[in-house]
């Protein structure tokens, strides 16, 4: 089947009336792609860019109110220095160069993570746009960037306790609901639905406590070849699930324009 036919019945099968209100996504398989195809590394990345594109602007197209992309973890550290030179190079060009993308699609940006270890140049870049995109409500796109998960549920502990020694808070006040107020992510609905590029079966540090109840899509295919149809595919797959959250029956469940999720239970 032509790629354009398949795209266009797979579209056609999303019920958008059951659409995933946030989608978080590990973009992996760059460097494979590019050594399948005898392609320096980098190449690879490039390309990944025009997926990161696709994907984002499909994404708001059809309604999803919240998409992070885990872009670069705390371990990517450990790359060669020329990577992380190149892709902190990429990084800007992409944000420089997808700025009016945004405002033109109403899409917010927030960078979650520990962006103090990112380059000055990088840091003043993404609060830049941060804030010129802050009025905007068609999708929020969240970049996880030097993000681990450990150490997010470190950080957040750290801040309690904090809060526990300025009497600010009380210990017997502290529950979940609280605790998600301290994480990089307070302030927006868990994921309903994450997917992982690449064939990796894995989560990676990537968002521990907030994928507790998140539907898990896999794919062996490379971020650079994941474009629009293999995201319909993901979502039609989602929506043939039935998502219960350790009840009898499914939650009926609302998204609110900013992405916090809402629900109410219909138990049997």
């Amino acid at each position: 089947m032509p790629r354009s036919n398949l795209f266009s019945r797979l579209a056609s099968q999303i019920d958008p009336q059951n659409l995933p209100c946030h989608i978080a996504i590990i973009m992996d398989g760059n460097g494979r792609w590019a050594s399948f195809k005898r392609l320096p590394r980098l190449e690879g990345h490039r390309q990944g860019i025009q997926s990161v594109r696709k994907v984002v602007t499909f994404a708001q197209k059809i309604g999803v109110k919240v998409l992070t992309l885990y872009a670069f973890s705390n371990e990517n550290w450990d790359r060669p220095a020329s990577e992380i030179n190149t892709l902190m190079v990429f990084l800007e060009k992409y944000l420089k160069k997808e700025f009016k993308t945004m405002m033109d699609n109403g899409i917010r940006l927030k960078a979650i993570g520990q962006l103090d270890r990112l380059p000055n140049s990088i840091i003043t870049l993404i609060r830049d746009v941060e804030e010129k995109t802050t009025l905007n409500e068609g999708m929020l796109l969240i970049l996880a960037l030097s993000y681990g998960g450990r150490t997010e549920i470190i950080d957040a502990v750290k801040m309690i306790a904090q809060d526990v020694q300025k009497e600010k808070v009380a210990v017997r006040e502290i529950d979940e609901s609280l605790f998600c107020n301290y994480l990089y992510t307070r302030d927006v609905s868990d994921p309903d639905l994450m997917i992982r590029t690449g064939g990796e079966i894995r989560i990676s540090n990537f968002l521990p406590w907030q994928l507790v109840y998140t539907e898990l899509y896999f794919t062996k295919t490379f971020w650079p070849d994941f474009h629009e149809e293999a995201l319909a595919l993901a979502i039609v797959d989602y929506q043939k699930r039935d998502r219960r959250f350790g009840l009898v029956s499914d939650p009926i469940q609302t998204c609110s324009p900013n992405g916090i999720l809402t629900s109410g239970r219909n138990i049997l």
